[in-house]
């Protein structure tokens, strides 16, 4: 065959392939494009498994930190990171809109509830393995605190008379038509500024809803739908939001914001611990110290971490995902956690080690403690979703545009 009609014969073959995949390419639906898992990429050295980390926000610097370290050491796995608030990010994986490897929300609650509503469709698996290492387990742990400036903080803990600052007080302070001076503060203060971040976004303004539900009934557990329903209550968590004067998606902004604006925004804000310390450790700003308080009554938010069973994830990528957590539990990247603010999962890994890796001894006189109030227990998902509507109904509502 002479030349010129093997070039031709090349020429045409490549074409045909082409039109090929182009017409292969416009004949994916919309669903198989999205149940498609990220593709292996070949290396020189091997087959490189990609796996996305879809995690709360407020552990970012820790995970990025560890993520670079661990790419070092496991050039055949990509972690891509995927930062998002729990709940926002358990309605995407319910909808289908995320499609992680691994999720780590802010505490085990948000989990539990995203694995019951995936449970209301039967032809589905468990989206969460019961037990073994691709079970959820937590990361790191971290209480919910207030945090004020150090002056109002001062305020209201002699307006508490030494004990700790109730969600009592503050609803108090907030709804008071005198401002500050109705619990000890400066006529110049104005009025009492409340901050948490917006319950129906973020797992801190939800647990924020909670304590202070719990407190208004004296109770550490069993918190009912029918608790929820009485009218007085209702009024008495209607005056408390009124005191928050914008309600931020994300406590990483919310403590962002307070420290920007200062009392001005924020007098006092409800934050995750780990949040507070990485502020605590900032050069001090134009507003003066900031001052953690403890309530009474407080949340663990465990961040637990869990590989997906869903059919998008390949057993390349579980392994993989199995290698990830195993370096995030490792004891050295627990310990560099401590930096960061926030307590380890690990129980052997001391809290009050001298030196700078923990702030829990350094940081006590601006309030940091090493031993916390106790947790309260999550109710059940149906006074969850109860609280929220009623949120939604009394205050969401009516900050609508």
């Amino acid at each position: 065959m002479k030349p010129a009609v093997l070039i031709i014969i090349g020429v045409l073959t490549a074409v045909g392939g082409a039109l090929f995949l182009s017409s292969r390419r416009a004949h994916v639906g919309p669903e198989e494009g999205r149940s498609a898992a990220p593709a292996p990429v070949s290396t020189a050295r091997g087959v490189r498994t990609e796996i996305t980390f879809l995690y709360s926000t407020e552990k970012r610097a820790w995970v990025e930190e560890a993520a670079a370290d661990f790419q070092k050491a496991h050039p055949l796995i990509r972690v891509n990171l995927v930062g998002r608030g729990s709940l926002d990010a358990a309605q995407a994986i319910l909808e289908g809109r995320e499609r992680p490897t691994v999720w780590s929300p802010a505490d085990s609650a948000v989990l539990r509830m995203l694995a019951s509503d995936w449970a209301t469709d039967p032809t589905r698996e468990p989206l969460f393995a019961a037990d073994g290492e691709a079970a959820p387990r937590p990361l790191v742990v971290t209480p919910l605190v207030f945090v004020a400036w150090a002056d109002r903080a001062e305020a209201l803990k002699r307006a508490s008379g030494g004990r700790a600052v109730s969600w009592s007080l503050i609803h108090d302070a907030v709804s008071s038509d005198r401002g500050w001076p109705a619990v000890g503060g400066q006529p110049e203060w104005g009025f009492v500024k409340l901050g948490h971040t917006d319950p129906t976004r973020s797992n801190s303004g939800l647990q924020a809803l909670l304590l202070a539900s719990m407190a208004y009934y004296g109770k550490q557990r069993d918190l009912t739908v029918a608790d929820l329903l009485e009218p007085r209550f209702q009024t008495w968590l209607s005056e408390l939001e009124r005191g928050v004067g914008r309600f931020q998606e994300t406590t990483g902004a919310l403590m962002t914001d307070m420290v920007r604006f200062g009392p001005s925004r924020y007098d006092v804000a409800v934050v995750y611990e780990n949040l507070a310390i990485a502020q605590l450790s900032a050069p001090e700003g134009p507003w003066g110290p900031l001052k953690v308080l403890y309530p009474p009554l407080t949340f663990w938010s465990d961040h637990p971490a869990a590989v997906l069973q869903g059919e998008w994830v390949l057993p390349r990528q579980r392994e993989a995902a199995l290698e990830w957590l195993r370096y995030l539990r490792s004891r050295p990247v627990q310990q560099r956690a401590l930096a960061y603010g926030f307590r380890p999962a690990d129980p052997t890994v001391p809290m009050t080690a001298e030196g700078a890796e923990s702030p829990f001894l350094r940081m006590e006189a601006q309030g940091i403690q090493v031993d916390v109030p106790p947790s309260a227990e999550v109710p059940d998902g149906a006074v969850v979703r109860n609280l929220l509507t009623l949120w939604s109904r009394r205050v969401g509502n009516a900050r609508a545009p």
